[in-house]
């Protein structure tokens, strides 16, 4: 809906929605498919192409279920909450810049995304510029803590500080003090490779070398060369989808063994399709967020029946109800849903008030009824605590660790629990 028409709706949809308490009628429930009349415009910026492609299904898996949980609970304001999805790509294309103009020109108030911390720096200043709010499920770079966002950037995924010190941590906890990487070139992957040299160091470890590539690299056998030259006894590997062409060369073609093997966030990804004639068996890789559990993946089937990787569905789904959360604390103060107000109460809604736990069904209409009744809510969400700081960053979070079998796919291990700052 246009903005402007919100605006000037905003105190009759409120005024509605209170009454709707007084007489004890049941909250509507609404589609998000045919919602016209939104008081809340919500919007995706995700992967359905590009590098990260493998983590979009998941992540707007989580964005879909919160909308079907808060529409079923009486929407925001009164109102159904509408969410249009669109393509993030990658940094090699100007995909993700075009979206945030289509988010822009629909009149979206706020979008999860993106994933890629480098997208991210690509379009966040025209975010900022168009006054949506933006939720990264996955950004986890560290220089976006405090980059200039004038408060309308927030992320559900920590700080890759803290996948850095679990990632270290598990490397010196292996038995390795001789480590190498082989590191993308962007924010993302200069990010966690400094944070985990930290975490290795301050363990008594050393760092042999670092090789770093472009990202989209599609050959890096030079890299690989020079850092088995240094002679690592493990090797952790930073980057994307660039994984399927170095790990060919570094396992079948140069007889690494994959279990002294680190991967990340980036590439932990499913390789049973792409490694027919290799495996990677005990190469173990790091996630940033909890280990999806069987509810979790029962509540996601009613949107996406045919997910197999979940990772950063959590962050997603946690992304879109704060982001609820936030414009029903505007309604309630009798504020219209915008961007500038959602924004507002956005670290209010993440800590201090009633505890709300979303890692169970039935957590938004709990926490709508408490922010009707004028209270403060603490979102404790599927994802983990959140809480935010001023930066808009979560200041404890889990990062879990998962390990690959002889069929290239990996199977989730353990969650590390930590808190940043």
């Amino acid at each position: 809906m246009n903005k402007n028409l919100k605006r000037g709706l905003g105190l009759v949809a409120a005024a509605a929605a209170a009454a709707l308490v007084l007489s004890g009628c049941a909250a509507a429930s609404f589609d998000a498919k045919n919602c016209k009349d939104a008081k809340l415009s919500l919007g995706s910026l995700l992967p359905t192409t590009g590098s990260l492609a493998f983590l979009g299904a998941p992540e707007i898996a989580g964005v879909d279920l919160a909308v079907k949980e808060i529409n079923e609970n009486g929407g925001v304001g009164g109102a159904c909450v509408s969410v249009k999805h669109t393509d993030s790509g990658d940094t090699t294309t100007n995909i993700a810049s075009q979206s945030v103009a289509a988010l822009n020109a629909a009149g979206i108030d706020a979008f999860v995304g993106a994933a890629s911390s480098g997208v991210t720096l690509s379009v966040i200043d025209q975010v900022v510029k168009d006054g949506m709010v933006q939720v990264s499920p996955a950004n986890t770079a560290p220089v976006l803590s405090t980059y200039k966002d004038n408060g309308f950037y927030f992320r559900t995924a920590p700080s890759d500080v803290l996948q850095g010190r679990v990632l270290g941590n598990l490397i010196i906890k292996d038995g390795h003090t001789k480590v190498g990487f082989l590191t993308m070139q962007d924010p993302y992957g200069t990010g966690l490779e400094e944070n985990a040299a930290k975490s290795i160091l301050a363990q008594g470890g050393t760092v042999v070398g670092n090789q770093v590539f472009p990202a989209a690299t599609k050959n890096a056998n030079a890299q690989v060369d020079k850092l088995l030259a240094l002679n690592p006894d493990a090797i952790a590997l930073i980057s994307f989808d660039e994984a399927k062409v170095i790990l060919p060369y570094l396992v079948k073609t140069k007889g690494w063994d994959a279990t002294a093997l680190y991967l990340v966030d980036g590439n932990t990804a499913d390789f049973s399709k792409d490694f027919t004639d290799f495996n990677i068996a005990g190469a173990q890789g790091t996630i940033p967020g909890v280990i999806a559990n069987d509810a979790f993946k029962t509540r996601l089937a009613t949107v996406n029946k045919s997910l197999t990787v979940f990772a950063y569905a959590a962050e997603s789904y946690d992304a879109t109800m704060l982001i609820a959360l936030a414009a029903d604390v505007a309604v309630q103060n009798g504020e219209d849903v915008t961007g500038a107000t959602i924004k507002k109460y956005m670290v209010d809604v993440s800590k201090g008030g009633t505890k709300v736990d979303f890692s169970k069904a039935g957590g938004y209409k709990k926490a709508l009824d408490l922010i009707k009744a004028g209270k403060d809510i603490d979102f404790d969400g599927v994802s983990g605590p959140i809480t935010w700081d001023a930066n808009g960053d979560p200041t404890e979070a889990y990062v879990a660790t998962y390990i690959f079998g002889t069929n290239n796919n990996n199977t989730a291990q353990d969650q590390v629990y930590g808190k940043i700052g």
